[in-house]
């Protein structure tokens, strides 16, 4: 994971292994960069039980050398806030597109996060450390009935192919394994 802007994309279905992949290649790439650190920026609210049952999974999937910053809506805001020597894994963007449509923040949190990500591609950084973004891919499935499911599912898919058009990497996770698509 090199360039300018080094910003990766991972998509997956519930139970995909997406998480984990983009945990993997975060830890690998501190491996190589004795300087950087980790940061996983959680975009999840536990609601319930169930949730932060999850939650709690995620946090002890993580060793010692991650950062966890919590942020369910202002997510460039955060991003321009983690330490530029930082890789910064996001999980998840269905979460944070959830949590922005609840909250009527939607189209100006969306705007702010690509702005985010365009600065980050033009400013000429050659030695960016990474980011990268965790979805679910809900775009495979029937379309929905209800006004507010299908709302989300056309917000996430144009939002997966605004990043996928920025992104220098796009893979797919399915059954644990990836499935490079960009």
């Amino acid at each position: 994971m090199s360039s300018a802007s080094d910003v990766h994309l991972i998509l997956g279905g519930a139970r995909s292994g997406k998480s984990r992949l983009a945990q993997q290649r975060a830890e690998q790439w501190l491996n190589s960069n004795s300087d950087g650190g980790l940061t996983y920026l959680a975009t999840a609210t536990a609601g319930d039980k169930e949730m932060s049952t999850r939650i709690a999974r995620h946090r002890e999937d993580r060793d010692h050398r991650w950062q966890t910053l919590e942020e369910p809506i202002a997510l460039a805001e955060a991003l321009l806030a983690t330490p530029k020597s930082h890789c910064v894994l996001v999980d998840c963007l269905t979460l944070w597109l959830s949590n922005c449509l609840h909250q009527g923040a939607w189209e100006c949190e969306r705007d702010a996060l690509l702005r985010c990500i365009d600065e980050r591609c033009t400013d000429g950084s050659s030695n960016a450390s990474p980011w990268i973004f965790v979805s679910n891919e809900v775009g495979s499935g029937i379309v929905p009935l209800g006004q507010l499911s299908r709302e989300f599912v056309d917000a996430a898919g144009w939002l997966h192919q605004a990043l996928a058009e920025r992104a220098d990497s796009v893979t797919l996770a399915i059954a644990g394994l990836p499935l490079t698509v960009k």
